[in-house]
């Protein structure tokens, strides 16, 4: 009785917040257990908090070093929390109860539904368990990829590391644990000429970042492209311009006196890692001001729609894009591969986008305030925390405590979403749906 009231006063937005919440501290307090901290103290509240949040928020931005710092027990919840943080609370939660032989109510549906942004609610519990394999197949296949060069190099060891790095990837979070073996807050940086673990870590990123829903569309209809959903279509092709055309720029412009096959290994990841996985190979402070752009952009776009990455999403961008074309051509209506796009769902992206460029802005402005530092870099770490992607100028461990807050409530709202939050907060059910009268204004 008291489950089934509980129901009816949240909404799936707001269990899928509470879920999310949970988790986060959760993992606080296992992070804060002796045997969680190589000192056997336990960490701080800051800090367990902190890297709880960027661990179940998938993003990536730590104050301690993962390798040094945390226990084998530590390192192994902060990938527990990855893991679930990355698939989604509560598909993780139907995954337990398909399996311990529940049903699945109407009322969960709806919650997949939303967790997965699929367009129906029929065959969504098929669609979980078939996310579940497509990510366990997908993360042993990283690892297996990744093992001859870490086992070479560490031995027994290197197992772990390809089984850490192969599930940090597919979820796009970018934890790393080289920091004992390469230096504290290392990332990948010494592996950034070496193929076998650039070319894992880069196809672990893009399928964990293209959305459950795509991955459906390409094992249906294999190479058949226009058997594709339109959403699938402007994923894949949003996706492989934010890849190419950075990748260029990186190579033309930033990587130039590197040896050719280094700088375009350094150009792909740079063009790949920050949508939205966090991973580094790179020293991003001697990037130049243009360079910085870049990056900052494609962690604001971030993955798709349905997928284990942030950011307001790669659909997002392609709707805008549509429409600014629909305005230059005088066309009535929004238009993508010969569909025509709803009003709501362009009002919708518009409002992304703008939350997307305001709150980092505002965000970068505090920080810059409250530690005295250059608002270029503070709009850096504010980006990469909204967008849940974890690069960072080497800010983040040295902010105050008033500034980690803000990256802690801005990768929170990153990985659950502007439109959830806003839907989890205000009753949609009592919305004004009135019709005022009309009276021009002009636009630019």
């Amino acid at each position: 009785m008291a489950i089934r009231f509980f129901r009816k006063k949240l909404t799936s937005f707001q269990i899928v917040i509470i879920g999310f919440l949970g988790l986060i501290l959760f993992g606080a307090f296992l992070l804060m257990l002796p045997i969680s901290v190589r000192d056997g103290h336990g960490a701080s509240v800051e800090d367990a908090l902190f890297t709880s949040t960027s661990a179940v928020c998938v993003t990536g931005l730590v104050v301690k070093d993962t390798a040094t710092y945390w226990t084998g027990f530590g390192q192994a919840v902060i990938l527990m929390l990855i893991q679930i943080g990355g698939l989604g609370v509560v598909p993780v939660a139907t995954s337990i109860a398909m399996i311990s032989g529940r049903k699945i109510s109407l009322f969960q549906r709806g919650m997949l539904q939303d967790s997965f942004s699929a367009h129906q609610i029929g065959g969504i519990v098929r669609m979980t368990g078939y996310i579940i394999k497509i990510a366990l197949t997908v993360e042993v296949s990283g690892a297996l990829l990744m093992m001859p060069v870490f086992c070479r190099e560490y031995g027994v060891s290197g197992i772990w590391l390809s089984v850490f790095h192969s599930i940090s990837a597919f979820c796009n979070a970018g934890f790393d644990i080289m920091g004992d073996k390469t230096g504290h807050f290392s990332s990948l940086s010494s592996y950034a000429a070496t193929p076998g673990i650039i070319i894992p870590i880069s196809l672990l990123i893009i399928i964990g970042g293209i959305g459950f829903l795509t991955l459906e569309d390409i094992t249906r209809n294999k190479l058949h492209f226009d058997g594709y959903r339109m959403q699938s279509k402007a994923v894949l092709v949003t996706t492989g311009i934010l890849i190419v055309v950075p990748l260029l720029l990186l190579f033309i412009y930033e990587y130039s006196g590197n040896p050719v096959k280094e700088r375009f290994l350094l150009s792909l990841f740079q063009a790949i890692t920050p949508r939205t996985a966090g991973f580094n190979t790179a020293d991003l402070r001697v990037l130049s001001g243009a360079g910085r752009i870049l990056l900052i952009a494609l962690m604001l776009i971030g993955g798709s729609p349905g997928s284990t990455a942030g950011g307001m999403k790669t659909t997002t961008a392609a709707i805008l894009f549509a429409n600014s074309s629909a305005v230059f051509r005088r066309k009535k209506s929004v238009e993508l591969f010969g569909r025509r796009i709803e009003d709501n769902t362009v009002r919708n992206a518009a409002t992304l986008f703008t939350m997307y460029l305001t709150l980092p802005m505002i965000g970068a402005a505090v920080i810059s305030i409250a530690d005295n530092l250059p608002i270029g870099t503070c709009f850096f770490e504010t980006a990469s925390a909204i967008g849940t992607v974890g690069l960072s100028l080497g800010i983040t461990p040295s902010l105050s405590l008033v500034s980690r807050l803000m990256l802690i409530l801005f990768m929170f709202f990153g990985r659950v979403g502007g439109l959830t939050l806003i839907y989890a907060a205000i009753n949609t059910e009592s919305a004004d749906i009135s019709l005022r009268p009309v009276e021009k204004i002009i636009a630019g």
